[in-house]
């Protein structure tokens, strides 16, 4: 039996696991090789203590299908040694202004913490060695030596990393820049001298930096001016070469004005939401909550339960062992009274008598009993988006699946959906026309917010409902911050310990009415606006599940869901590993 190819979309997905799957193994590694608690991988960028880390050397950023696991774990190397041996203070009073200043100091500060690797750590030199040299071949490759500016910074870059002891160079790039190297040594030749006898100083290895990159920076500007002067067009860097070079737009300022533009490029767009969303509605009398049950007639939801159940069976999952594993995460012991007639304990005042009429009886004793009992409440929080319906099967069983083992292990948990009431605007779309269409309106759709199960209703007598899920027809648009509001309301309402909200989705929020006439993406930035808020109170464990699509932008603890083949006992593997994660750090704020 062969196997049929995959789509182009089960390809981006795959690639999407592979690539969240390789951040998180990297993130494990540079938090134990540098002992950062607060350290992951989020929108495929680095953050510590939730904001990002840049990393401005040229050759810590491989690509995945073009560089090999040997290139990824060079920089994991690269990345803990930075953190181990590299005052972040001390670097800042010291980085130059001019960009081409600063790219050359943070390489030469890479460098030199690269040359701290321990002798007893002859993995971690190979490691590096490994990933600089693929760097150096990529960009002979790539043709950006051919360039004046090109081939004087990667002739730097060469030097600097033989003179700090990163090993021989090749003999065809030894060739290649000799006669770059020549010239370069006679501008920087003291200060170059030094740095490697002041790799264990920090202050006065960068006095030496300083001097080199401002040195480059000008030699770079007299090469453009004399270009210039002779009519011939200027040898700038392009847009490769930047690349090659790490040269981003996190370099083009101070060191706080970098971080915030690397938070514009991706998830911390957050920064512009704070300041200046106005999330509206404008109008709220046509939002409906729902029991799920009520939008699916009694005799069809019967059918759809027993379709549900027939396609667990089906599936054949370990549900006893996913109860034990669930038992292991979430439970904790609780007192469940007294074990009386013991041995050895607590004197139990109420048979001090029988010392006195059977002194060879020792039962005198009470111990405490304890049981292993989850104090916990698991929302799952399920996009009812249009995009969701071709999924909507796996998701529920694994559900429903889910919240069996979860009652099993003394959890409550709660099931909800949310969509909105029509496609392109409903009501409150044709209000806010005849109102003359004012600017800016916020939200133009009904909201329908659907409890497939509350948290007080056990299984046994909800699994009807749950299967309301498979209703599709009322799969339409999204609007996912404010679902994460009503989700969170709901789970602090209820008294417990642990509060999970997982949430399960495949991408943004969507409502086509709301986006068209409103200046900004607010619906897009209130989510993260939302979320944000809820990851840094902490009062509720935030996780989500992406079908088929990377949520870290959104979600600091996310996992990409495969359900192009069956469930099996795997997927529910990743998913508690997720639960684990996120719990685990509500519980050490």
């Amino acid at each position: 039996m062969t196997t049929p190819p995959m789509t182009s979309g089960q390809d981006q997905a795959r690639e999407a696991r592979q690539q969240q799957r390789l951040e998180e193994l990297n993130a494990a590694l540079i938090r134990a090789l540098s002992a950062q608690q607060d350290l992951r991988y989020r929108g495929h960028r680095l953050e510590i203590k939730g904001r990002p880390y840049p990393l401005r050397a040229p050759h810590l950023h491989p690509q995945l299908g073009l560089d090999d696991l040997g290139s990824f774990r060079g920089v994991v190397d690269a990345i803990a040694l930075r953190l181990r041996h590299n005052n972040a203070e001390l670097h800042r009073q010291w980085l130059p202004s001019p960009p081409i200043a600063r790219l050359v100091f943070e390489l030469l500060e890479q460098l030199r913490v690269e040359s701290l690797v321990e002798s007893w750590h002859p993995g971690s030199k190979h490691n590096l060695h490994h990933r600089f040299s693929a760097w150096c071949n990529q960009f002979q490759t790539s043709g950006q030596s051919e360039s004046h500016v090109g081939l004087l910074l990667f002739t730097l870059a060469q030097m600097s990393w033989v003179q700090l002891g990163g090993g021989p160079m090749e003999e065809t790039t030894e060739m290649m820049i000799e006669s770059t190297r020549m010239f370069l040594l006679r501008e920087i030749g003291p200060a170059f001298g030094l740095i490697r006898r002041h790799r264990y100083d920090q202050a006065a290895f960068a006095e030496q930096a300083l001097s080199i990159a401002l040195c480059l920076n000008g030699l770079i500007d007299e090469l453009h001016q004399q270009q210039a002067g002779d009519g011939k067009p200027e040898d700038a860097l392009s847009e490769d070469t930047k690349k090659a070079f790490g040269l981003l737009l996190d370099l083009e300022g101070g060191d706080d004005a970098a971080i915030a533009l690397a938070e514009q490029h991706g998830h911390d767009r957050l920064r512009q939401a704070a300041e200046a969303l106005h999330y509206r509605v404008y109008e709220a009398r046509y939002d409906r909550e729902w029991p799920a049950h009520k939008r699916v007639r009694p005799e069809l939801l019967v059918r759809l339960r027993e379709r549900l159940d027939q396609r667990i069976r089906e599936q054949g999952l370990n549900l006893n062992g996913l109860t034990k594993k669930l038992r292991h995460l979430l439970a904790r012991p609780q007192r469940q009274g007294w074990r009386f007639g013991e041995e050895e304990g607590h004197l139990d005042g109420r048979r001090l008598s029988t010392l006195v009429t059977s002194s060879a009886d020792r039962r005198v004793f009470k111990q405490e009993q304890q049981e292993p009992k989850a104090d916990a409440v698991v929302t799952f929080l399920i996009d009812n988006s249009g995009s969701m319906r071709p999924h909507i099967d796996s998701i529920s069983m694994l559900v429903d699946t889910l919240a069996r083992a979860l009652e099993r292990v003394g959890a409550k948990v709660e099931i909800l959906g949310f969509t909105t009431g029509h496609w392109n605007g409903g009501q409150p779309l044709r209000h806010w026309q005849r109102q003359g269409r004012p600017a800016n309106p916020g939200r133009l759709n009904e909201r329908s917010h659907l409890v497939y199960k509350d948290a007080d209703t056990p299984w046994r007598r909800a699994r009807r409902d749950i299967a309301a899920l498979l209703k599709d027809d009322v799969f339409r648009e999204g609007l996912d911050g404010e679902a994460l509001l009503w989700a969170e309301q709901r789970l602090l309402a209820q008294p417990a310990r642990d509060r999970l909200l997982l949430v399960i989705s495949d991408g943004c929020p969507m409502d086509t009415a709301t986006r068209q006439h409103n200046e900004q993406d607010i619906l897009d930035l209130h989510l993260r606006q939302v979320s944000a808020r809820l990851e840094r109170e902490g009062r509720i464990a935030l996780c989500a599940l992406g079908v088929g699509l990377d949520l870290s932008d959104y979600y600091r603890h996310s996992q990409l869901l495969d359900l192009s083949h069956s469930l099996d006992n795997k997927v529910f593997d990743e998913i508690l590993a997720l639960m684990s994660r996120t719990i685990g750090t509500m519980q050490t704020k």
